[in-house]
């Protein structure tokens, strides 16, 4: 089984943490350079949008920011949890957040999340006024070879070619 199971997103995606470690343990690795952006501080609370395994929520909280973890995966939001991250099960369409947040910060996850304009809403009503939100994901042009790829599969096994709709 690979990490990325995709036959029940995005309600309770299905991805397993073991192979999650395998098959992108890259992901934290490049987005140390996006949490640099983000600047986190001591005291700030801040929501890890798409927290996966916790692994890049661990080093946020080194600054002695207060990292509160999301995602739709509940064998992610667990492996999150044994790090020793404040997560829980959340989709990222369904934030349920009101002014809470002084950053969100997503890093690789958007791209997974189908309706933008409810993601982005979400963020928006979890900051607090001045908040910022720092985020990095698979986009039209970096991503265009996957893209075709997935789409090309998508056909070949009778599904249709699916809308990515962040890169639209």
């Amino acid at each position: 089984m690979s990490a990325f199971d995709t036959t029940a997103l995005p309600a309770g995606q299905h991805w397993n943490a073991q192979d999650y470690a395998i098959d992108a343990g890259f992901v934290p690795l490049l987005g140390g350079a996006v949490a640099r952006l983000l600047d986190p501080r001591a005291g700030e609370r801040i929501l890890a949008l798409g927290c996966g395994d916790g692994v890049l929520s661990t080093e946020l909280a080194l600054s002695g920011a207060r990292i509160h973890g999301v995602d739709a995966s509940p064998e992610l939001v667990m492996a999150a949890r044994a790090r020793g991250v404040d997560a829980q099960v959340m989709d990222g369409h369904a934030l349920s957040f009101d002014s809470e947040f002084d950053a969100v910060f997503s890093n690789a996850a958007l791209h997974w999340m189908g309706t933008p304009d409810r993601v982005l809403e979400g963020v928006r009503r979890a900051l607090r006024p001045g908040g910022r939100f720092v985020a990095e994901f698979g986009g039209h042009g970096n991503v265009a070879t996957i893209i075709a790829a997935v789409q090309a599969a998508r056909v070949a096994h009778g599904h249709g070619a699916s809308a990515f709709q962040w890169c639209s």
